[in-house]
């Protein structure tokens, strides 16, 4: 992985001056969320002596023409930085910036060769969900259709955690971004493109979660600074080995009901979860159906958990806990809409094998009161 600076020094300021000195920084693109002005760091770049040139105009899922605006302004405006500050759009963003600024606007993005280019970027998260300073992924939507964007150069070269950031966070955007997280880290594991180096990220990242998130809910400083900590571990995880089936059903929910993606995925992740540890004999991760039990017995044991069918409850009860239902949906033939959206490649690093009809059963446990209630 690109080697980052990652700052947790309370005085990064001046962290951040010495950065920008060293760079020879003459003018900055700034991409940002509206809860910037909420946040102390707002007021740096309010007397900042570098002029600073904001870009706000996106989504929570960003398209490819809040992208290709955010390019023009760069150029347009002549900065050679960017920083980041926000949650996972703003970060990708400023990643698909710096991946493509140099390149020919007349050209359709997605579709060039990249090439790597030295325009640094500084990302700082407001939520403890997405990691997404510490991974090589950017999510944007071009025509209404998710594209993945995977390059290990766009990985920000710099990353500054400020746990005082999640204290204006709404509750139900913690919750969110927690399960974002979490997802992320037990995805990770199970993953067929797991290593040793992930599994470490993600077992610490599980760890954290389950230790601190009632202190993270009560919103102390412990409880914040914890949780950041645990989202960047997961994301690092996340940049070794990929996201699994439950991230490919997610996304359609997320857009199609407007829930946030943490909530989605986490909505996904547990029927997925109990049909591959009742299913080992389908397994298709080379290092086989032993390996695979080994590894739920782990993500178990990373829990607290006595089984890996316990594991599951107690992800399930949380989500209970924490009153995060499936959105209402007005028939049953929203389900095939769902199905259809997702790409069965893309299961390709999920460890059990599964078809349309297996995705078909998951969504119909998902959403099954509100279809006959």
């Amino acid at each position: 992985m690109k080697k980052q600076i990652i700052i947790k020094d309370k005085n990064y300021f001046e962290s951040i001056d010495e950065i920008l000195k060293e760079n020879n920084t003459k003018r900055i693109l700034l991409v940002c969320g509206n809860s910037l002005e909420k946040l102390k760091i707002n007021d740096y770049f309010e007397n900042l002596d570098i002029p600073v040139v904001r870009f706000s105009d996106f989504t929570p899922n960003p398209s490819y023409n809040s992208v290709v605006e955010a390019i023009h302004l760069y150029n347009i405006a002549k900065c050679d930085f960017i920083i980041a500050v926000g949650g996972g759009s703003a970060i990708d963003i400023a990643k698909c910036v710096k991946l493509y600024a140099e390149m020919p606007a007349s050209e359709n993005y997605l579709s060039e060769i990249i090439v790597p280019n030295n325009i640094k970027l500084l990302a700082m998260p407001t939520t403890a969900g997405t990691g997404s300073e510490s991974t090589k992924n950017a999510v944007i939507y071009y025509n209404g259709k998710k594209q993945s964007v995977a390059y290990e150069s766009c990985i920000p070269d710099y990353v500054i955690l400020d746990s005082t950031v999640l204290q204006s966070l709404p509750l139900y955007q913690k919750k969110a971004t927690l399960l974002d997280a979490f997802c992320q880290a037990i995805e990770s594991i199970w993953s067929t493109d797991s290593n040793d180096e992930s599994d470490e990220y993600a077992g610490e990242a599980i760890r954290i979660i389950m230790k601190h998130k009632d202190n993270y809910f009560n919103n102390t400083e412990s409880g914040n600074e914890a949780m950041l900590m645990g989202a960047n571990l997961a994301g690092r995880a996340l940049n070794i080995a990929r996201t699994t089936a439950p991230h490919a059903m997610s996304y359609k929910i997320s857009t199609r009901y407007a829930i946030p993606h943490g909530h989605a995925v986490a909505l996904c992740l547990p029927k997925i979860w109990r049909y591959m540890i009742y299913n080992l004999h389908k397994c298709i991760d080379p290092r086989g159906s032993g390996h695979l039990e080994s590894v739920f017995i782990k993500i178990a044991e990373y829990m607290g958990c006595q089984s890996a069918e316990d594991a599951v409850d107690v992800f399930e009860e949380l989500m209970t806990e924490l009153d995060m239902k499936a959105p209402t949906i007005k028939a049953e033939s929203d389900i095939e809409i769902l199905v259809k959206s997702v790409d069965m490649k893309r299961l390709n690093n999920t460890p059990v094998s599964m078809d349309e009809k297996n995705i078909r059963n998951f969504y119909t446990q998902i959403f099954k009161k509100s279809i006959y209630s």
